[in-house]
């Protein structure tokens, strides 16, 4: 539709809600882009106060077939937030109420509420709410649901969609609908609550959910391993699995993440060991791990990972006090931002690797950084496979960003080849269109556009999105630090 008819629904949204709607210059920059820092203005900001608000938005985004790209805080890195087609952004962080149902370990939650408002919530009634995204301070569940948002407990306790009991929200029409209701068990009709979660806003608008709770474990140990190189870190975690051993977490970081965390944290992760007759320097990639459960359960796993340790690895150390936990904890929390020591940009892929390959991705990241010639310090969670690729390159550098694309490319092939996935937790958006189609055919592509065309027949939810290839490192990045930037 034209700019005009654009201009008139906005108008006639301004009479409808007023403030809540923001034209000004400043309110649609700062809803112009999410945290892949690439910016498409949009022509007004819409704030709601409550879920009846959005019903009218989209009613009118419909019938004048204005785009409508929905936010929480903007976290994702793929660009599945930034409303590329311009049109309305639909802010919902005011529609943030937690309630906990304590007999039944739910959470009834607004979709503008952040994760660990989530947590913090479950926690004071003796309950635990397990995914956590690292920017599960400021990312909020909309979001998670839209992305499917995983995080360091995935392996033992799974990811968004495994707690995920019912949705409320829109389609597109402006009309209200629920998938599921707050019981156990719901087999009423077709599941399109899952449809919706991972769709990235895409198929309708999410406002509110309730969201399954676990009990707090009630025991915590933490580990630090140390190995000879990267295939050796992998060997070691399968046999740990092989062994029944389910850790709560199982973070990997390789040589170049240990160095990053140590020249962050001005640490060494572990002192140099002497070795035969000369000083051992070298970095070591490491696993921690953290165990959860009972008292008794924890205890019996404790002497199980301390034996496989000791078998198994180069070093090893155990927190003994919280405060030695949070050190532990500091080396994976670093990492990341100490990258841009090594280039001023990075294309960061969450890739997945299925476990029986572990080893040849392992060599295959190796081979990689040799051919490419760039770092790509790798780091993620070995419990299920989710590991996070970190290809790192100076922006100005022709041959580099030359280098860098090649890569990626190369990376997100042999992903597939193995089996594996081209994103665990941070979805498509506009990032990752361009290797959309190695990993799915023609035929399930256009199932998975027949499904949008049938939700969103005039194609206004988040629209370029997914399905049309967009390389988002050829756009110009703004400079700018956001609040849950690692650097």
């Amino acid at each position: 539709m034209s700019a005009k008819s654009h201009a008139l629904a906005t108008r006639q949204l301004r009479k409808r809600l007023g403030a809540r709607v923001d034209t000004s210059k400043e309110g649609c920059w700062a809803a112009s882009f999410d945290s892949s820092k690439i910016s498409f203005l949009p022509e007004a900001v819409i704030t709601p106060r409550a879920e009846k608000d959005i019903g009218p938005v989209l009613e009118l985004a419909n019938k004048h077939r204005v785009p409508v790209t929905v936010r929480g805080r903007g976290t994702t890195l793929m660009g599945s937030a930034a409303p590329v087609r311009g049109g309305w952004v639909i802010d919902m962080m005011k529609l943030k109420a937690v309630r906990i149902d304590a007999d039944a370990g739910m959470a009834h939650v607004g979709a503008g509420a952040t994760n660990a408002a989530v947590q913090r919530a479950a926690a004071a009634k003796g309950w635990f709410y397990p995914p956590d995204p690292s920017s599960k301070e400021y990312c909020t569940i909309g979001g998670n649901i839209a992305c499917n948002a995983g995080g360091m407990h995935g392996g033992k306790y799974g990811v968004t969609r495994d707690f995920v009991i019912s949705l409320r929200g829109f389609l597109p029409t402006g009309e209200f609908v629920e998938w599921g209701t707050a019981t156990k068990k719901f087999a009423a009709g077709f599941n399109l609550r899952d449809l919706w979660i991972g769709s990235e806003g895409m198929l309708g608008v999410v406002t509110g959910a309730v969201l399954k709770l676990v009990p707090m474990p009630a025991a915590r140990w933490t580990l630090l391993t140390a190995f000879a190189d990267e295939v050796a870190a992998f060997k070691a975690a399968k046999a740990l699995f092989r062994a029944r051993v389910q850790p709560a977490i199982c973070e990997f970081l390789d040589r170049e993440s240990v160095l990053c965390a140590e020249r962050a944290t001005d640490k060494m992760v572990f002192p140099r060991q002497p070795f035969d007759w000369i000083q051992d320097r070298v970095v070591r990639p490491v696993i921690l791990l953290e165990l959860a459960g009972s008292l008794a359960e924890v205890d019996d796993l404790k002497l199980e990972v301390l034996a496989w340790a000791q078998s198994h690895t180069w070093a090893y150390k155990e927190a003994h006090s919280r405060a030695e936990v949070e050190e532990l904890w500091e080396v994976r929390r670093k990492c990341s931002g100490a990258m841009f020591e090594l280039g001023d940009s990075k294309l960061n892929e969450d890739i997945v690797v299925p476990m029986r390959n572990y080893e040849k991705f392992a060599r295959f990241i190796t081979q990689l950084k040799r051919q490419s010639k760039l770092p790509i310090p790798t780091f993620g969670h070995l419990a299920d496979g989710n590991l996070h690729v970190n290809i790192m390159y100076h922006r100005d550098n022709p041959a580099e960003t030359k280098a860098a694309e090649a890569a990626v490319q190369k990376l997100m092939e042999m992903v597939v080849s193995l089996g594996g996935a081209i994103s665990g937790e941070h979805g498509i958006g506009l990032a990752k269109t361009p290797f959309l189609r190695l990993q799915h055919s023609p035929a399930q592509v256009r199932a998975m556009q027949a499904v949008k065309q049938a939700l969103d027949p005039r194609g206004i939810l988040n629209p370029g999105k997914m399905f049309s290839v967009v390389r988002i490192w050829k756009y110009p990045k703004l400079k700018l630090h956001l609040p849950w930037d690692h650097k």
